[in-house]
């Protein structure tokens, strides 16, 4: 995952990026369903194997579908940093592997690094989870709730970025009335 700080936006705005590369998600991915398998009880091969395939020829294009929509719901969460003018009036469900996705953003100009690098991160863990719970709600339907509820707590944590503040606070001890 990299963060970058773009160019300069209109008046008090910049543009950063966070971009996640493809092969960095589907690593992770693959890293949580193997857990999820090789914890699974020794009667339970054929569900473990299951589980643990998600990344194999023909189930990656489950992943490749979740990892779209999962961008396309954080993107539309993060409004309005992530306002875009519309670009492509056409909109296909044509499967294609990306490399990166991106997430453009209109921030102040005192919108801290820190906050930005957290942000990346949550992204990420969110998008990583998303794919996990759709995969184990066709897997292994026990675990879902697991990852879904993990999904939701990443959710409202990115939503909760856009209200963080940005600028210096001074505080006034209480003493000075």
């Amino acid at each position: 995952m990299n963060v970058i700080e773009c160019r300069a936006g209109e008046g008090e705005k910049r543009v950063a990026v966070v971009m996640l590369r493809r092969g960095e998600l589907v690593y992770d991915i693959r890293n949580c369903c193997y857990i999820e398998g090789h914890v699974m009880p020794d009667d339970a091969d054929e569900t473990r194997h299951t589980v643990q395939d998600v990344g194999e020829a023909g189930n990656v294009d489950r992943v490749t579908r979740m990892l779209d929509l999962a961008h396309a719901e954080l993107v539309e969460r993060l409004l309005p940093m992530t306002r875009r003018e519309l670009d492509d009036p056409l909109v296909t469900n044509r499967l294609a592997e990306r490399g990166v996705y991106g997430v453009v953003l209109e921030v102040g100009r005192d919108f801290s690094q820190s906050t930005l690098n957290l942000l990346g991160k949550l992204i990420h863990e969110a998008m990583v989870s998303w794919v996990v719970a759709d995969w184990m709600s066709i897997t292994n339907p026990g675990k879902a709730d697991v990852w879904r509820a993990k999904v939701d707590e990443l959710l409202t944590r990115v939503s909760g970025v856009k209200g963080h503040r940005v600028g210096r606070l001074r505080i006034r001890p209480h003493w000075l009335g």
